[in-house]
């Protein structure tokens, strides 16, 4: 699934009259002035995913589980704007079988290779042109071992299944341009054996039940990167709420203590995000929520848009963890809402949410911001690089900590005041988009009125530890 540097080569178009491409034999791929879509987003981090020549508004997916066999069944339309001439185009899909494809109303050709659906639809579609694109696949989802990053994707469970990963995960379930630098909206309907809870993303809507089994149906409505989308069935506590007017979803696994530190860690979900909410800005989407699973192969907590995932391993010996609840939704704010343009400047995720941590703490009567600071400046290796860490250590120590350090030396630099101003103005006006460190800079000196490049690259990538501040 992973293929580095892998590109499309493309032939030489042969000039077609137009209008008439069908008749003289030509191919989608031969058509004069339109040419196939980048099969690679051109992202070292994750060679071979995402895809070029369009950008995705909207999912609409419709899923049938049955974890008897551990079949899915699937639809997914997908509404896209054609950035080039488009003559083909990639999805990313991972093992599944592909029963049908169509651009529009036409039947599209399409075949399969290394984690690709290629599709060719009957006619090309223009520059700047929306178009729909309608797949039917089915089969048993695997989940994707990418070496030193592990594994993500489809994984089944004793009760049911859980899709979750980072960086990669949504092909394993659904046709996607699946890279963060693509976002859209979704709508999600999923079957499952009643009696079984199925929970995603967004907003909840109606269930229906017919015939042994149930449909839930979710909206995220505010555009989400494609790593951020999962599924999680099975057997759950689920409590469902409302916080200051929008739908909480929370639900712990039901093998797991019905009191015990999962749930109540899960229940600080509005006070903490309305803290965090407190210093970044308005909180971004328009549902709350959290899910811990039981599945000791998850050795992490995601932040998946609007309703993060935790792994049992944060609440062993059921002992309450609202910390990992902290920087599991300073994410909403760091890395959802604002999304990374390319994996390498993953620290404004990272660095952001675990500074978040440090704010919690404090807040909640531990140690303070800059106790924390000072101890993670003495064990720092300043070696290692928070900005273009390296493949291997994407969710390495440098981009979590020595990122939290940056914050809290900008923090010390700038004043309270200019640094919270700061964060509000980038949650704010990168709201529902995608940034740089480049970016970050920018805006920070902008609101500061001062240059502060060299206090960023002294904290972020110097190779000896900075003074500090």
């Amino acid at each position: 699934m992973v293929l580095t540097g892998r590109r499309l080569r493309v032939a030489a178009a042969l000039t077609c009259v137009l209008g008439l491409v069908a008749a003289a034999g030509c191919t989608g791929d031969e058509r004069d002035g339109f040419r196939p879509g980048a099969a690679d987003v051109g992202d070292p981090y994750v060679p071979g995913r995402g895809n070029g020549g369009y950008d995705v508004a909207h999912y609409g997916l419709d899923v049938r589980y049955d974890p008897s066999t551990d079949r899915l069944t699937g639809k997914a339309v997908i509404t896209a704007t054609a950035t080039q001439d488009l003559s083909r185009f990639n999805l990313d899909l991972a093992g599944l079988e592909v029963g049908a494809v169509s651009v529009g109303d036409a039947a599209a050709e399409y075949r399969r290779g290394d984690g690709e659906l290629v599709v060719t639809p009957r006619d090309g579609v223009p520059r700047g042109r929306q178009f729909t694109v309608t797949v039917d696949y089915a089969g048993v989802p695997t989940a994707v071992d990418d070496g030193a990053l592990g594994s993500g994707g489809f994984l089944h469970t004793s009760d049911g299944a859980v899709a979750l990963g980072q960086p990669h995960s949504a092909a394993t379930w659904f046709p996607v341009n699946d890279h963060p630098s693509d976002k859209a909206t979704y709508e999600l309907a999923v079957t499952v054996p009643d009696g079984l809870a199925a929970l995603s993303n967004g907003v909840p809507l109606p269930r229906s039940s017919a015939d042994g089994w149930t449909t839930w149906r979710w909206s995220e409505r505010t555009p989400m990167a494609s790593y951020l989308s999962t599924l999680v069935i099975g057997d759950y506590r689920v409590v469902t709420g409302t916080h200051a007017g929008r739908p909480m979803v929370t639900a712990v696994a039901a093998s797991l203590p019905a009191t015990g530190g999962a749930a109540t860690s899960l229940a600080r979900t509005g006070a903490i995000a309305d803290f965090l909410a407190s210093r970044f800005g308005p909180y971004p989407f328009d549902s709350y929520g959290g899910i811990v699973i039981a599945d000791d192969r998850v050795g992490y907590a995601l932040e998946t848009q609007s309703r993060p995932v935790y792994g049992p391993a944060f609440f062993a010996d059921d002992r309450p963890n609202p910390i990992v609840v902290a920087h599991e939704l300073a994410h909403q704010w760091f890395g959802d809402s604002v999304s990374l343009t390319r994996w390498g400047d993953i620290w404004l995720n990272e660095g952001f949410a675990s500074y978040a941590e440090w704010l919690w703490e404090e807040h909640d009567g531990g140690r303070t911001a800059q106790r924390n600071f000072e101890m993670q400046y003495a064990a720092t290796d300043w070696r290692q690089p928070s900005v273009e860490p390296g493949r291997e250590q994407m969710f390495g120590t440098a981009v979590y900590k020595r990122g939290a350090l940056a914050v809290h030396a900008l923090r010390r630099t700038v004043g309270d005041d200019l640094f919270f101003r700061i964060l509000r103005t980038w949650t704010a006006e990168r709201a529902g988009g995608n940034a740089t460190t480049a970016d970050l800079v920018s805006l920070a000196e902008r609101v500061a009125q001062r240059q502060l490049r060299p206090l960023f690259d002294a904290w972020l990538v110097g190779g000896s530890a900075p003074t500090l501040p």
